[in-house]
């Protein structure tokens, strides 16, 4: 039963891993296959103000950032499969975080209000001031455990760029319906 927590700290950890090094490092330059995380999702995101409307269209339709993730998760619960026969609880915890970080990943960027409610550090992640911090996007632990976890939803620098994305927006500053770059989201959604 150990083996099922064990998982669940090594999944986290190579979603820290894959996500920094992958899907950022490779995935900022404009030949890479990796590059759909950078140039399409999160120029997607950051424009929108957490909001992916990739997410709503049917899983395998288009070949986008969306498709690739989940395809990305298939190969990686299928690489793991041969441990089940060793270590049966361990490779659980893995197949279980693949699917908690897809629903998770999914539902921030279909519910940005949700996500800032529920996953804080993946909406500091995308709309932060630096988009290189914060690459966990289930649980926060590898990014405490690596000094990566910088908050910004909730603090006063968010609540300025809040401000002030709205004054450009021409949206009255006690409207709680504008996203940080003074998009609809609540709608939309």
């Amino acid at each position: 039963m150990i083996g099922f927590g064990l998982g669940l700290l090594y999944a986290n950890a190579g979603e820290w891993l894959v996500h920094k090094y992958v899907l950022h490092g490779l995935g900022k330059q404009k030949t890479s296959f990796w590059r759909f995380h950078w140039h399409e999702h999160h120029r997607t995101v950051r424009r929108t103000g957490g909001l992916d409307e990739a997410y709503l269209n049917p899983l395998f339709r288009d070949m986008n950032a969306k498709t690739k993730e989940a395809l990305g998760l298939i190969v990686a619960a299928i690489a793991h499969a041969p441990l089940f026969a060793v270590a049966p609880w361990f490779t659980a915890g893995v197949w279980y975080s693949g699917a908690r970080y897809y629903y998770v990943h999914r539902k921030s960027h279909l519910d940005p209000e949700w996500a800032r409610a529920t996953v804080p550090w993946h909406v500091d992640h995308h709309l932060g001031p630096d988009q290189d911090k914060n690459w966990c996007v289930t649980r926060p632990w590898f990014d405490w455990v690596m000094g990566t976890r910088v908050p910004y939803v909730g603090t006063p620098r968010e609540a300025q760029d809040r401000a002030r994305a709205a004054q450009r927006a021409g949206v009255p500053p006690t409207s709680s319906a504008a996203s940080p770059l003074g998009v609809q989201t609540s709608a939309a959604v």
